[in-house]
C-alpha cells in the first residue's frame, strides 16, 4: 500500500469511533486530529446565539448509556456502537417495563442487523436505537429495565475548523464538509478526512492562483453560523465543493450546481472523462448537504460534490452498517486523486473582468483600434483582431474564464489568452 494509503487507513480508524454530534468535545477532538494534516483554526459559537432563522442549542456530551435486564446485563450498550444512542438524548435514569419503553426505541426497517442513526437536537427527547434482534430480546424479557443515558445538556458552543490559504487572487474558492456524524464511515467521515487531505495538498503547493476557504463544520447549522460570521467574504465566492460519501465501493458521481450551465459542472465531468471513470449526474435539488446553504438566496454559490456511494442511495447509509468494512481507504484515495484533479482545473482557469465596464471600451484612447476610422465592416462570422478585441472585452465580465471565452467564440484558447495579454497591458482588463 501506498504511503498516502496507509495515512488514510490510520485517520479514518482514529476518527470512527468518536460519538460526534451538532456540538459537544467529540467534535474538538476531531478537529485536533485533523490539525495534524492541515493547519485549522478552531471556532466556538455560544449556545443562545441567534444565526439567521436558527439558534445554536446547548451542548451536548454523553459518557454511556445502556438498557440492562433484572440481572444488570446489558442488552443494549453505548460502549459496543454510539449509534444506540439518539443524538442529543436528554439524561435518563430510569425502570421501565416493556411497554413504557417499546415507543423510545427505533429499528432499522430494512436491515435487521444495522443499528439506525437518529436524532433529536432541537427539542429535549430521548431513545435508543438497536437492532431487530435486541428488539426481540427486550421484548421477550418484558422487563423491567434498568435505563440509563448518561448525558449533559448545557450551555456551552458549538465548534468549527477553518483552513484560509490565501493565493495570488483574492478570489476564493470554498471546500466544506461536515464533522457532526458519529460512527458512520461513508457519512460523513470520508468526506472529513478527504477534506483534511486536500487541504494539506493545497497548502503544500508553492503556489495558489485562487484562495481557498475550507472549513469543518456541522451539518445545517454549522454551515449556516458560518455564512452568518462571515457574510460578507461568502457572498463574493462563487465556487465552492461540499465533500462527503467519498469512500464507498460503488459508483462515482456528482451532484451538479444550482446552475446547471455553470462551468463547474463541466469541469466535474471533464475530471471523470479524464480519469476513464464512469458516473452517475445528480441534479441539484434542496435535499442533500450544505450546498442547501451556500446555494441559498443570500449566497448563490455553485456548489458541486464528487461522490462515491452518495447520500441516500446505498443501503447502509444513516446505519451502523456504513462502517470500516464499507469505506476503506483505497477508495478513499481514489476520490481524493479526482478531487485533486478538480482542483487542478480550476486553478488552470482565468478569469478576468472588464476595468471599463460601461458601455464600451474607447479602443483609440488605449491604441486598439485601426489608425483610420470607418473603413470597418463586421462580417458575418468574423475573427479579425478587432472582432476579438470586442468580444474578448464583452464576456470579460469576471465570471468566464478564457476557456470559457475560447469555446464561446470557437478559437483556440491560446488566441485568447494572448488578446488578453495585449487588453491588460492597455489597462482595459483585470484578473481576478
Amino acid at each position: 500500500m501506498s504511503e498516502l494509503n496507509n495515512e488514510l487507513d490510520d485517520i479514518l480508524r482514529r476518527l470512527f469511533p468518536l460519538c460526534r454530534s451538532l456540538t459537544g468535545d467529540a467534535n474538538r477532538q476531531t478537529l485536533r486530529v485533523l490539525n495534524e494534516i492541515a493547519p485549522l483554526t478552531i471556532h466556538e459559537v455560544p449556545s443562545g446565539t441567534r444565526v439567521y432563522d436558527w439558534v445554536v442549542p446547548d451542548e451536548w456530551n454523553v459518557r454511556d448509556a445502556w438498557i440492562a435486564d433484572t440481572e444488570s446485563r446489558r442488552i443494549v450498550d453505548f460502549q459496543s456502537s454510539n449509534l444506540h444512542v439518539v443524538s442529543y438524548s436528554e439524561p435518563v435514569n430510569l425502570r421501565l417495563d416493556w411497554e413504557e419503553l417499546r415507543p423510545r426505541l427505533h429499528i432499522h426497517k430494512d436491515l435487521p442487523d444495522a443499528i439506525p442513526y437518529r436524532t433529536a437536537y432541537y427539542r429535549r427527547d430521548w431513545g435508543f436505537c438497536l437492532t431487530h434482534a435486541q428488539y426481540a430480546a427486550l421484548e421477550r424479557t418484558g422487563g423491567p429495565f434498568e435505563v440509563v443515558i448518561d448525558t449533559e445538556l448545557k450551555p456551552g458552543s458549538l465548534t468549527y475548523g477553518e483552513c484560509l490559504l490565501p493565493g495570488q487572487s483574492a478570489q476564493e474558492i470554498l471546500v466544506s464538509c461536515y464533522i457532526c456524524h458519529p460512527s458512520m464511515a461513508n457519512d460523513s467521515l470520508s468526506g472529513v478526512i478527504l477534506t483534511a487531505f486536500l487541504a494539506r495538498h493545497l497548502s503544500r503547493k508553492a503556489r495558489l492562483n485562487y484562495s481557498y476557504r475550507i472549513v469543518f463544520v456541522p451539518e445545517t447549522l454549522g454551515a449556516i453560523a458560518y455564512c452568518a460570521a462571515n457574510e460578507a467574504a461568502m457572498k463574493e465566492i462563487d465556487v465552492g465543493l461540499v465533500i462527503t460519501t467519498a469512500g464507498g465501493p460503488g459508483k462515482f458521481g456528482y451532484k451538479q450546481s444550482r446552475d446547471t450551465a455553470h462551468p463547474i459542472n463541466r469541469l466535474a465531468e471533464e475530471v471523470f472523462h479524464e480519469a476513464g471513470e464512469d458516473f452517475i449526474t445528480y441534479p441539484f435539488d434542496i435535499h442533500g448537504s450544505d450546498e442547501r446553504q451556500y446555494s441559498s438566496q443570500g449566497f448563490r454559490i455553485n456548489c458541486t460534490t464528487i461522490s462515491k456511494d452518495r447520500y441516500y442511495e446505498y443501503p447502509e447509509y444513516h446505519s451502523s452498517l456504513d462502517n470500516l468494512d464499507f469505506v476503506t481507504a483505497a477508495n478513499l484515495e481514489k476520490s481524493l486523486g479526482l478531487y485533486v484533479r478538480f482542483i487542478d482545473k480550476l486553478e488552470a482557469r482565468r478569469i478576468y473582468r472588464s476595468l471599463v465596464p460601461n458601455g464600451e471600451v474607447m479602443l483609440s484612447r488605449h491604441n486598439l483600434y485601426p489608425a483610420a476610422g470607418g473603413a470597418q465592416t463586421p462580417q458575418s462570422g468574423g475573427r479579425s483582431e478587432l472582432d476579438l478585441i470586442l468580444w474578448i472585452l464583452f464576456l470579460s465580465d469576471g465570471r468566464q474564464s478564457t476557456d470559457d471565452i475560447a469555446r464561446t467564440l470557437g478559437i483556440a484558447v491560446n488566441e485568447v489568452e494572448a488578446i488578453v495579454q495585449k487588453l491588460v497591458g492597455a489597462g482595459t482588463l483585470a484578473s481576478l
